[in-house]
């Protein structure tokens, strides 16, 4: 599959594709005889994941931790296992978080007929990053 097909496949820029080859993120594919790439159609598959990744709010960077994970991850278990647990931590953070606002917004909804100085929304709160031990709270 060429770089515009495969682009037009999964809705990116052309140059994304290279991009996400520079980085590591796609393997450089095939050419044809004339010299274009040629993706192979599991490609699709892989860029749907990054975009939806991307989308759920993970860095390319933490995507291309997911893949290396899937693929087996660093050789060793117990480099693989700290890993898993340390993006897992991350997460449940973020499903934490997004609770908070969800609850804020909730309280938001619930007070909207109310006056003004009456309403109670908890949503600027929900979004404060959580105390840091170092920082003693």
């Amino acid at each position: 599959m060429r770089t515009s097909e495969l682009a037009g496949h999964v809705g990116v820029n052309p140059e994304t594709l290279r991009y996400y080859e520079r980085r590591g993120l796609l393997d450089e594919p095939p050419r044809t005889p004339g010299g274009h790439r040629d993706y192979p159609d599991t490609t699709v598959r892989l860029l749907r994941f990054v975009k939806r990744a991307q989308e759920l709010g993970f860095t390319l960077d933490e995507v291309e931790e997911l893949l290396h994970l899937d693929a087996g991850g660093p050789d060793g278990c117990d480099a693989a296992r700290a890993l898993a647990v340390a993006r897992k931590s991350d997460l449940e953070a973020r499903i934490a978080d997004l609770q908070r606002m969800r609850d804020g917004l909730a309280d938001l909804v619930e007070t909207c007929d109310l006056p003004r100085d009456d309403r109670s929304c908890r949503l600027l709160v929900a979004i404060e990053p959580p105390p840091r031990p170092e920082d003693g709270r």
